[in-house]
């Protein structure tokens, strides 16, 4: 592929990233939404196997205390 072929195919994404934000708000609205949450879930979990395990005891009176 040549440069001039690479920065065809990249305007053509520009063009067609800004037709979405602008004609079709809605959608890209949740398809961002949805990226963004699956990217806080992966960070969470990752999160969560660095951290110490706790027993289900500990987790309900943490729940209960909450309420």
């Amino acid at each position: 592929m040549t440069l001039a072929e690479e920065k065809q195919i990249k305007n053509l994404f520009k063009q067609a990233m800004l037709e979405l934000m602008t004609e079709r708000r809605d959608e890209f609205y949740e398809l961002f939404s949805e990226a963004l949450e699956d990217i806080l879930l992966v960070n969470a979990i990752r999160e969560g196997e660095n951290s110490p395990t706790v027993s289900k005891a500990e987790v309900m009176r943490a729940l209960e205390g909450s309420a």
